[in-house]
């Protein structure tokens, strides 16, 4: 007759209970619906002996592996989607603070150029006014200069 131990379903590679580092524990959900399958086995054991369930068994305990795997899979996809979620909001708070700094040292550039620009503005303005102080220096002493040499003519004659 087939026992049936309704104990935590372990399993490795080879499908035996597992000991070492290839063996795990089913999860909760496939151990609640292994569970039930067991009942129903044993319902059908009891009513139709060991060989209407011989062939049934291994198949039953494939799919129940696979269906484990694929929840495991599952988990792990949403922890690396979670993971994936959190960098990408990080990437984009760095995005935004980068995009925000970019903005306001643009802006200071704007004004430092601006301000520059007055300055040159106010200085070719002030070389200008010196340039043309000089023109009118240069004048008065030429006039001067003029002056004294026709004074000093005046009085040698």
């Amino acid at each position: 007759m087939l026992v049936l131990l309704p104990l935590q379903v372990v399993y490795g590679t080879t499908g035996s209970v597992g000991s070492g580092d290839d063996s795990r524990v089913m999860s909760d959900k496939v151990q609640v619906l292994a569970s039930s399958i067991y009942k129903e086995f044993e319902t059908m054991i009891q009513k139709s002996g060991e060989d209407s369930v011989k062939n049934l068994m291994p198949l039953v305990v494939n799919v129940l592996e696979s269906l484990d795997l694929a929840y495991l899979e599952k988990e792990e996809y949403s922890v690396d989607l979670e993971m994936l979620k959190e960098d990408n909001e990080q990437l984009m708070t760095q995005y935004e603070r980068e995009k925000q700094l970019r903005r306001a040292q643009d802006q200071k550039c704007l004004e430092i150029e601006d301000t520059l620009m007055e300055q040159i503005r106010e200085l070719e303005g002030k070389i200008e006014s010196l340039e043309s102080i000089m023109r009118m220096l240069e004048l008065k002493a030429k006039n001067a200069s003029d002056h004294g040499i026709f004074i000093h003519h005046e009085l040698l004659k």
